[in-house]
């Protein structure tokens, strides 16, 4: 029976630099011309970020609204998740684009420690963000950091402040938080079957976690997220020359599994979307 992958492309992030990759784009335009190069390559979903005129993360509504444009003009029918990261803002200044009504937006249900800093997510702020998308009827994609992540979003789903299915994505490999290990993985995949039978869940791998991550979610019938956000090289020698290499990696991994690229159509059926407008 087919089983068609979503592929997710973060094409920018907070956190990467012309300076580290060259091929990262931080403009507007840029990242239209980059999210369409990953659409022809056979991502169904851009995972968005936007920088201000000095090229630092920002939560600018009118910035993510030229995005979203940008990308229904050049790539119809593909979806378009917005970010609340805490790295571009703080509190209600995280969801305010959300007004734009996108298809998607991340939401991380928890705190946990980064790199350098604790990734602040309060109760309040994730109820008020999870209300913002059932009133903008958006599909959260749960960032799932954490064990007890996944545990909050199924208990949000219950209790009606998610709607359902949910959409769960496995970070791994992120500094101080979960590592990047196969075993937790499918203890991972277990939970959320378990606790949400009818979820469907992705995977993301930070630095050079990315390319095993998305081997053992194609490998195991998920979905997978790729781009420059999380990695920016090809391997330890070489940086990535665009997004679109790091979708092709993951396009060459559903060939390699016979797992078929879900189209854009399919990942709207498959995660409940609603129909393209087009």
């Amino acid at each position: 029976m087919s089983n068609p992958c979503i592929i997710c492309a973060a094409i920018t992030g907070s956190v990467p630099t012309k300076a580290d990759n060259p091929a990262v784009p931080v403009t507007v335009s840029e990242q239209i011309e980059s999210t369409h190069a990953c659409f022809e390559a056979g991502a169904s979903i851009a995972h968005c970020h936007v920088r201000d005129a000095d090229g630092k993360p920002t939560s600018d509504p009118e910035r993510f609204a030229r995005l979203k444009e940008g990308i229904e003009t050049h790539c119809p029918g593909m979806i378009v998740q917005l970010s609340t990261g805490g790295r571009s803002g703080a509190g209600p200044e995280r969801g305010g684009m959300l007004p734009l009504a996108p298809d998607m937006a991340s939401l991380s249900v928890g705190s946990n420690n980064f790199p350098t800093r604790v990734y602040e997510n309060s109760p309040d702020l994730v109820a008020w963000l999870s209300s913002e998308m059932l009133k903008y009827d958006i599909k959260p994609e749960i960032e799932a950091f954490d064990l007890s992540h996944i545990v909050q979003a199924t208990r949000m789903a219950a209790d009606g402040r998610l709607k359902g299915p949910l959409y769960v994505q496995f970070v791994m490999g992120v500094k101080n938080a979960m590592p990047a290990d196969e075993q937790i993985f499918d203890f991972y995949i277990e939970t959320l079957k378990r606790l949400a039978p009818d979820a469907q869940w992705c995977a993301a791998g930070v630095g050079p976690a990315q390319i095993e991550v998305n081997e053992w979610s194609i490998k195991r019938g998920g979905h997978t997220r790729t781009g420059l956000e999380d990695n920016i090289r090809l391997d330890r020698d070489t940086l990535a020359p665009s997004n679109e290499a790091l979708v092709q990696r993951a396009v060459d991994l559903c060939e390699k599994y016979e797992r078929p690229i879900a189209t854009w159509q399919q990942a709207r059926e498959i995660l409940g979307l609603r129909p393209h407008p087009g």
